[in-house]
């Protein structure tokens, strides 16, 4: 569609977590006229995967996420998808810049703070993985400086508690990348939206539910229900986005955009272990990524997580898998059944028929109780008690279920924008990297939705996140780049 600079323009965001947060901040940048209006299902901001407890608070950049470097049948590493990774965050990480700069965020640190990127394997076999994985990487420029060991003193220095009591013959090795970031995606989402309120650039209305959604004499009808009043609201929109999370399957079915046909979802919940115990939370500083089991989704990968909570150090060990048919932390055991229509039944039985290891791995995750977690995580830290950590629920992550015409039906993890041929509503379905990447993906829908004004808007996008589609992109770019959003960010990583 063509996104007129007329004030009669008007965009309606289904869901206040950082992706309409992200798309409201650049379509009010690009199109200083538009109207937006953003619907929330809760009575807060950032209340589902977004929130700090429901996902990861990584700044993903494929330093320590292993499954982003798969080994290939010939036994060289691929690093596609790590240097994918990497280079949407550095996007992230300008845009933030920006904001911060032109004074839109007035302290990134209550959002994001520096913690190094680590990645820990034990055998021989991953070991000889791991040191080949940190080669290949360290070819590209965004993983220059990546650090490789597996000498116990120079890991007893980086990863003091996981070290403990380590015997001598153990095998293992560590990389480490002191670039690495937390990032509390919650806070980010409630900085942007107050700052747009602030502004009068939104209009938001929480506690309330999209119904229905309709194309309707060239614009969409919304039907949204007031959850505190009961009261029944119309609006009409020249553009919707949905980005509900794990809601955005159902809201995407109603629309009845015929691109939208096929899409089912998998859903899978999670639980974190939560350190209560301020002496050891202060002993560990940096985001340790182990391998995953075989089986588990991507967004099981075990981790030993310095994070930054409310303000205050906290340490996470996690997540746990397990299977609910909530598509959302605060939705409905009913999602997942009546999620089930004629267009996506064969896909989604195609689906549960060829990942039987991932439907036993989620049967032993949820069969676990607290002392199991325990002893998963005495892998990591060998002097774990069970009363200096907490259970704490998750987030809930909705998995995208498509048609192929060889398998019937793939289970694809990542995140993916459907849109109607006529731009006028898109939803993103998916989860991981999700938040990291969030700037990546709103471009990735402008460009998608709006191309009549891509190359008007081109230059302007540039002030805001400068290496967006610069030919001149490369290892001196990023090098200056880092230094420069470190310094904004209040990083100090040079």
């Amino acid at each position: 569609m063509k996104l007129k600079n007329t004030e009669q323009t008007q965009a309606v965001l289904i869901g206040a977590g950082i992706m309409s947060a992200t798309l409201a901040v650049i379509l009010r940048k690009l199109n200083p006229n538009i109207k937006i209006i953003i619907y929330e299902k809760l009575d807060r901001i950032s209340g589902e995967s977004s929130d700090a407890l429901n996902n990861a608070g990584t700044g993903h950049s494929g330093f320590c996420e292993l499954n982003y470097t798969p080994e290939k049948e010939d036994g060289s590493i691929d690093i596609q998808k790590a240097v994918n990774t990497a280079t949407s965050f550095e996007l992230s990480r300008e845009f933030w810049a920006y904001l911060t700069e032109q004074g839109f965020i007035k302290d990134p640190s209550e959002f994001i703070h520096p913690v190094p990127h680590m990645s820990l394997v034990t055998g021989e076999d991953d070991v000889r993985f791991l040191e080949k994985r940190w080669k290949a990487l360290t070819q590209h420029p965004l993983f220059e400086g990546m650090k490789f060991s597996k000498d116990h003193e120079q890991m007893k220095e980086w990863i003091p508690l996981i070290m403990e009591d380590r015997d001598k013959d153990w095998v293992g090795a560590v990389t480490k990348m002191d670039l690495g970031t937390d990032v509390n995606y919650g806070a980010l989402t409630r900085i942007l939206i107050r700052n747009l309120l602030i502004s009068n650039e939104v209009e938001l209305h929480l506690a309330h539910e999209v119904k229905k959604l309709k194309r309707k004499e060239g614009k969409w009808r919304i039907k949204t229900k007031n959850l505190t009043t009961g009261e029944k609201i119309k609006v009409y929109a020249d553009f919707v986005f949905i980005g509900a999370g794990g809601g955005a399957i159902q809201l995407l079915d109603k629309s009845g955009i015929p691109e939208g046909e096929g899409y089912g979802g998998f859903p899978v919940s999670g639980q974190w272990l939560i350190c209560n115990n301020p002496d050891i939370i202060n002993r560990h500083h940096a985001k340790v990524y182990g391998k995953a089991k075989i089986g588990a989704p991507p967004m099981s990968v075990p981790h030993l997580d310095s994070r930054v909570i409310g303000g205050k150090p906290s340490l996470l060990f996690g997540p746990f898998a397990g299977f609910s048919t909530k598509f959302l932390k605060n939705g409905s055991y009913w999602d997942l059944p009546l999620s089930i229509e004629w267009s996506n039944i064969k896909p989604m039985l195609s689906v549960g028929l060829h990942n039987i290891p991932l439907t036993k791995y989620l049967i032993e995750q949820v069969s676990q109780n607290k002392e199991d977690k325990m002893n998963t995580l005495r892998e990591f830290f060998n002097e774990a008690k069970t009363e200096d950590w907490d259970e704490a629920v998750a987030g809930q992550r909705v998995q995208i279920i498509k048609k192929d015409e060889k398998e019937g039906g793939v289970l694809q993890f990542g995140t993916e924008i459907v849109s109607s041929q006529d731009g006028t509503i898109a939803a993103l379905l998916g989860a991981s990297p999700g938040a990291s990447t969030a700037v990546k993906i709103m471009l990735d829908l402008i460009d998608q939705c709006f191309p009549e004004n891509v190359n008007e808007w081109k230059s302007e996008i540039q002030k805001m996140i400068p290496s967006y589609k610069n030919p001149e992109v490369g290892g001196d770019y990023y090098k200056n780049s880092r230094k420069r959003t470190s310094e904004l960010l209040k990083l100090n990583e040079f």
